[in-house]
């Protein structure tokens, strides 16, 4: 229970540290979204909706950019959708690395070399 408590705590503290960078993706994943939205007509929710499954690479395919700078517009919101992801991975990575070091005991296993 130690190791995720560790594991929280450190997860946290880089989310931390990193959230101007995340809200200016999700920033930036909204305003996209919204100016591909008013070129398509959509609501302004649809307009949300869509970005945020197109930057998560979800893409349910129920509502699509028919215009071709909407198409393009989606591959930079999609773009800026996996730095996202990539970040959050990062942190979590590094925080499980720091806690594993913490909590667990590695003994290497001398091989039997003859």
């Amino acid at each position: 229970m130690d190791f995720t408590f560790t594991f929280l705590k450190i997860f946290l503290y880089g989310l931390h540290y990193t959230a101007p960078l995340l809200l200016t993706i999700v920033l930036i994943t909204i305003c996209l979204g919204q100016i591909v939205g008013h070129i398509e007509s959509w609501k302004r929710f649809d307009a949300l909706y869509w970005s945020f499954i197109t930057a998560t690479t979800v893409g349910y395919g129920d509502i699509r950019p028919t215009y071709r700078t909407s198409k393009v517009l989606s591959v930079l919101i999609a773009l800026t959708g996996l730095i996202f992801t990539g970040i959050i991975v990062a942190i979590a990575v590094r925080s499980a690395s720091y806690a594993f070091n913490i909590h667990v005991d590695f003994v290497p296993i001398k091989a039997n070399i003859q």
